[in-house]
């Protein structure tokens, strides 16, 4: 099986392809920030290392640390925390390869992970006996680099031959090296490549296709890779075969192999930025035939003799018009020879959109949701041309929560996981094969708080012009409708991700378990209602989302449930960009933010980290008619002295190559010009996650809920 997507799945949540260690395009960039020190005077914390700058954050953590980081009542929050996250009673989650089942683990006693196996009998039992491959927090010791496990491709259908990405304290940059399954060893000369954002995927064991930093011109302005080559095993990267070579005003470029026995087939994917793409098939004598399907088409994928589009946008191709959000198929070769007549697999109404679908060996899994609650559904192709697709349901969730499938192995079973959750319930594995009847569980998660106190509830309020958003509230079930209760309201709003409901033990026993209120607000930016809920709230129409989001608060406020001096909000990411507007648009309606790692200065932002690869998203502020709808939702550029504005904590990492920790640094020495009360922390390590291990995690998330605390209880 294969999958591609409009851009490729590293680049989802505001992911980049920065190199860590391109040093001229980092003195470009300071060079650029350089000459407009007059209008921005803290461009000198761009500079991420810094003697300076770091001096500075060094003494902006130790006043956020001895404000909100030494009290009993943290380290009992912290503690709670790293206690969930280390516990030994976890799902470990497995991906199936050959015989063997891996994953990957980090606990107490191995803080930066293990990546082991098991086979499914052992796996089955309530301990499992692990095989360790490899070590990381002993590979970080014996080589003296604080490395953290990203990833691994291993290439079937033998399983031997491995490519391990490492990063360097959580970043996205990554060396890769190969691994040898049968020997547990790495390969003595075998493929490795060095530091860089490297896009890399198996064509047979002697070959590989190599999107990375080739030298000067060879990354996009995005700082993705702009080329991609065949590599042979035993010659210098240097001598790799040229595939295709993108434009630097792309996105990135990559390749693949779908390694299906009997259908093997080799793709090109050039990608236009964050939502439109072009994909081509690959011939034997390199000749690329392009994919004639929509640029932004959400995903595009093949499987076995199947091919399947989901799209964005309404596509009239033959006799038809396919909606937008809507899956369709065709036989991959009839598609080849012309034919456009598609069977439409999935349609989206006003309340339901398509969450997700993955293959087994004969059917398709559909996830979608009906008002953001998850349901599941089983097509089986026809055996005969013509014919329809048959239907029907599979397994059940509780109410208000969410149930996601995950294929073991496509090529030859038709076995499934699924995974249920809720907020008030722990996350339940279960096992099954599709027509042998129903799944059954097969691991639980534990309970890490006492869930029969409280009750969920979903809510809808209505937004400035009318859009009604839902939203979820978990809090006591004896809840006193008096504006009292402490509240947290959590929200992303961007890059067509939704926000389902899940078990949480942190925010169970961080906030919940003191008496606090969780609210989960899903507003327009995000894709609970498809690509319409993402594109209205799309470049221009930006500020939907935060109107949104202010909706949820005053209806909140509507409903007593709480009131300004008792509400808090938090967001990570283009999240960090929310509480960023929440800020400066609506600082009337909180007690305290939360910003964490996030985009606040748009002015910049194309010309910072991997900014440049979500103009898509956001509009390009070096186009005078785009600024001026961006500077509207700029928070640097928007706050101003001597207006009252709410607590803030600004969260970021030094680490962090794809967002970087310059936003954060400059608002908050912005804003503790201009007299407010504001705080920072930057973890050292951590990537765009702000954390490299579950102590700094747990530490992170307890800083953040410690600091909403203080301010809203």
């Amino acid at each position: 099986m294969n999958i591609r997507y409009s851009v490729p799945v590293a680049l989802a949540l505001l992911a980049s392809c920065t190199h860590v260690e391109q040093k001229p395009a980092a003195v470009t960039q300071n060079k650029t920030a350089a000459t407009a020190t007059a209008e921005d005077p803290y461009l000198w914390l761009e500079d991420t290392d810094s003697a300076k700058a770091l001096d500075w954050v060094k003494a902006r953590n130790a006043e956020s640390v001895k404000a909100y980081g030494s009290s009993p009542e943290f380290e009992k929050t912290r503690d709670a925390i790293l206690e969930v996250m280390d516990s030994d009673a976890r799902i470990p989650y497995v991906a199936k390869m050959g015989e063997h089942y891996y994953n990957f683990w980090k606990d107490k006693a191995n803080p930066r992970g293990i990546w082991r196996r098991t086979t499914f009998a052992e796996y089955r039992k309530d301990h499992p006996t692990w095989e360790t491959l490899i070590d990381v927090d002993a590979l970080g010791k014996a080589e003296g680099v604080n490395w953290v496990f990203e990833q691994w491709d291993c290439l079937k259908p033998e399983y031997r031959h491995c490519l391990i990405s490492l990063s360097r304290g959580g970043a996205d940059a990554t060396v890769v090296r190969e691994y040898d399954l049968k020997t547990k060893s790495w390969v003595k000369d075998g493929f490795s490549l060095p530091e860089a954002k490297t896009q890399v995927t198996w064509i047979d064991k002697d070959r590989l296709y190599v999107a990375t930093d080739f030298g000067p011109g060879s990354m996009t302005k995005s700082s993705y890779p702009r080329i991609v080559k065949e590599w042979k095993r035993g010659t210098p990267l240097a001598d790799a075969k040229t595939v295709y070579e993108g434009k630097e005003d792309d996105l990135s470029i990559s390749a693949y192999r779908d390694h299906t026995p009997g259908f093997e087939h080799d793709f090109v994917t050039r990608a236009i930025d964050f939502w439109s793409s072009e994909n081509f098939l690959r011939g034997k004598d390199g000749k690329l035939t392009k994919i004639d399907i929509p640029l932004d088409a959400a995903r595009f994928e093949t499987q076995r003799e199947w091919m399947t589009v989901q799209l964005r946008s309404a596509w009239t191709v033959g006799a038809n018009t396919y909606p937008s959000g809507s899956l369709i198929a065709i036989k991959f070769n009839d598609f080849l020879a012309g034919k456009r007549d598609f069977a439409v697999l999935f349609a989206p109404t006003e309340s339901t959109s398509l969450a997700g679908y993955s293959w087994t060996r004969h059917h398709l899994i559909l996830e979608t949701m009906k008002d953001v609650v998850s349901q599941l559904e089983v097509l089986t192709p026809p055996a005969k041309a013509g014919a329809e697709w048959k239907r029907a349901p599979l397994g059940g969730a509780p109410a208000l929560s969410t149930i996601s499938a995950h294929v073991i192995d496509a090529d030859a079973s038709d076995a499934y996981f699924l995974t249920v959750t809720g907020f008030l319930e722990p996350t339940t594995l279960y096992y099954g094969t599709l027509g042998q009847g129903e799944a059954k569980p097969l691991k639980h998660s534990p309970s890490f708080f006492d869930a029969s106190k409280y009750r969920v509830q979903q809510n809808f309020a209505t937004s400035k012009d009318g859009t009604r958003v839902p939203y979820f509230v978990i809090g006591p079930k004896e809840m006193k409708l008096d504006g009292s209760n402490p509240t947290l309201l959590y929200g992303y709003g961007g890059f067509e991700i939704s926000l389902q409901p899940s078990y949480s033990g942190g925010i169970g026993r961080a906030w919940l378990s003191r008496g606090g209120v969780y609210v989960l607000a899903n507003i327009r930016g995000g894709g609970e209602y498809g690509p319409r809920w993402h594109q209205a709230a799309l470049k221009g129409n930006r500020l939907r989302a935060y109107e949104d989001f202010a909706a949820v608060a005053e209806d909140l406020f509507a409903k007593k449930i709480t009131s300004q001096p008792h509400l808090g909000a938090m967001g990570g990411s283009n999240g960090g960009l929310l509480m960023g507007n929440m800020l400066t648009l609506y600082p009337q309606l909180w007690s305290a933010i939360v910003c964490q790692v996030p985009l606040l200065d748009m002015k910049r932002y194309t010309h910072l980290s991997a900014g440049a690869s979500w103009i898509a998203e956001y509009g390009d502020p070096d186009k005078p008619e785009e600024w001026a709808f961006i500077k509207t939702f700029s928070p640097y550029q928007n706050v101003a002295k001597g207006k009252k504005y709410p607590p803030t904590l600004f969260t970021t990492s030094t680490r962090d190559d794809r967002v970087g920790p310059h936003q954060a640094r400059k608002m908050a020495a912005r804003m503790l010009e201009y007299g407010d009360d504001v705080s920072l922390y930057e973890n050292i390590e951590g990537g765009h996650g702000a954390a490299a291990d579950n102590k700094q995690a747990a530490f992170m998330s307890a800083l953040g809920y410690e600091y909403l605390w203080n301010h809203v209880k």
